[in-house]
């Protein structure tokens, strides 16, 4: 008989790489959850305030004198929270905070709207029509291009696009794992990347703008700031998802073989569009023509004075429109296919995507709570400058200054998964620190929106990375998160190099404007 360890496989041994993974997961996994840890921030910075206020903790204000909330001594003092003023101050605001946090309104109204475009099927089909409808040559492009162009609707790349993309792979003879992979470095990689405006736009310039608020009491962060930048990026991203897919990910995986297989795949077919879907997809694009009121030169919905859409209703009123623009197309989709009879659909259709908000509202109470402190007690300022000031000391500015900013955000990323959180943990500090470098929070949060995106797909902290690994476990049966990571690895790798270079040419060599309205440069004297 054989001994029990002659019976055990050798462990193969771990590279360096695997190392460094193995090490950001188990950081990862020291973590709380997001919402203790903005409670645990709210009280950290409680007694960091007491601590600071006690030594009299104070930076020189940049600001010229005369400027709106600029101290007669010219200084910026820190304020403690942990006294009877303090306490005062956070019960009177408590529910103040949370109800004036602005991504919360802004965010919940365009997912009612989105709630009814994807409750009807409109999106569903509209994702199965693109991929089903590209040619074998255009497939891997089209599948990166609707992973981007989900992300206007939420989860609805994860959970429908990727199984769907490796379906499809799998039906054309080529290594399913391959489409799951160019579905996910689409929807996830280029999470921040879009043709239209979505949820991720208002939910961030809310963040964006009561950061900026720290410095200029009076600046406005509307949505649609990055478009301009995102839309680019949605054919930059599908350009390079494509070409990493196919010259180094498909390769690497070689021929699929079907005895990898956890599942009977013989039903894995792909269900193609029906005449009745067909008809009202045709439907909803023609209820979708609310658009078009902007496009010509006398549009309602264009700036009255100017004509132009800079400063017109419609921007101000982005998030009404993101609603109209998904809700209308969605409810007539529905009514054609018979998914959406009545208004009683309609309502099931908001209430069910408000219940699954739940977590989402408790993670704002906390980090709008967190934010408050944050600007009460001049922290986010006082940071601002010291920071600012060590930049410049060191000569740290453009573009060496924003890819190090966006490097900064992707590894962050690998230990807080949410675009929301890590936003509203870090905008406080270098949203304020870099406009007194002199750059707009525009562009700030444009360089951001790349360095949170290009990680995703390489950590376990994403919340969607659990059923990412069960679909390709179908597909291959002892594959494993390392195997998983190492297979997402060249995308973000390449998303990283080649988003930051869009943004340098962008920004520093052609001077674009990231979005409409959108400022490059801050000028603090002005």
């Amino acid at each position: 008989m054989h001994s029990s360890a002659s019976q055990q496989q050798p462990q193969p041994k771990k590279t360096l790489f695997t190392r460094f993974l193995d090490t950001v997961e188990w950081l990862g996994n020291l973590l709380p959850h997001p919402i203790t840890l903005f409670a645990i921030f709210c009280v950290a910075i409680l007694v960091a305030s007491g601590i600071a206020g006690y030594f009299g903790v104070s930076v020189a204000d940049p600001r010229p004198e005369g400027a709106a909330g600029r101290a007669a001594d010219g200084m910026i003092h820190v304020v403690s929270l942990l006294n009877a003023e303090g306490l005062q101050l956070i019960v009177a605001n408590l529910v103040k905070n949370f109800t004036g946090f602005a991504p919360l309104g802004t965010v919940l109204v365009a997912m009612l709207g989105v709630a009814i475009a994807e409750h009807s099927g409109l999106l569903s089909s509209a994702m199965r029509g693109l991929v089903m409808g590209a040619s074998r040559r255009m497939v891997t492009l089209v599948v990166v291009f609707a992973g981007i162009i989900s992300n206007t609707a939420s989860e609805l790349g994860y959970v429908v696009l990727i199984p769907l993309a490796a379906m499809l792979f799998h039906s054309l003879g080529r290594h399913p794992l391959a489409g799951l992979a160019a579905a996910f470095a689409g929807v996830s990689g280029g999470y921040s990347a879009n043709l239209l405006l979505g949820t991720v736009d208002p939910l961030l310039s809310g963040i964006t703008q009561t950061a900026a608020q720290m410095i200029d009491p009076n600046y406005i962060v509307g949505p649609e700031v990055n478009w301009y930048f995102m839309f680019a990026s949605t054919f930059a991203i599908t350009i390079m998802g494509a070409f990493v897919t196919e010259k180094i990910v498909e390769p690497k995986l070689g021929k699929y073989e079907a005895s990898e297989a956890s599942d009977d795949l013989s039903q894995d077919k792909m269900g193609k569009l029906t005449a009745l879907e067909k008809k009202g997809l045709k439907a909803a694009g023609l209820a979708a023509l609310l658009a078009l009121t902007i496009v010509p030169a006398d549009g309602i919905l264009r700036n009255p004075q100017t004509g132009l859409v800079a400063g017109s209703p419609f921007l101000k009123g982005i998030v009404a429109f993101i609603f109209v623009f998904f809700a209308i197309p969605g409810f007539v989709y529905g009514k054609v296919v018979g998914t959406m009879k009545n208004d009683r659909d309609v309502i099931n259709a908001m209430s069910v995507s408000m219940s699954s908000m739940g977590m989402y509202i408790v993670l704002v109470f906390f980090a709008a709570q967190f934010v408050a402190f944050f600007k009460w007690t001049n922290f986010g300022q006082v940071f601002a400058v010291g920071g600012a000031d060590f930049l410049q000391s060191i000569g740290l500015t453009g573009p060496a200054l924003f890819f190090a900013f966006i490097l900064m955000c992707g590894f962050i990323n690998l230990m807080i998964g949410s675009a929301s959180a890590q936003w509203a943990v870090t905008a406080p500090i270098f949203i304020p620190m870099l406009m007194l470098v002199g750059y707009a929070p525009e562009t700030i949060q444009a360089a951001y929106r790349i360095g949170d995106s290009v990680t995703n797909i390489i950590t376990p902290m994403m919340s969607y990375f659990g059923m990412i690994l069960a679909v390709a476990t179908r597909y291959q049966k002892n594959l494993g998160l390392g195997t998983l990571i190492s297979t997402m690895l060249p995308y973000s790798i390449v998303f990283v190099i080649g988003w930051s270079i869009m943004f340098y040419v962008w920004v520093f060599v052609l001077g674009i404007p990231v979005g409409p309205g959108a400022n490059t440069y801050y000028n603090i004297a002005g």
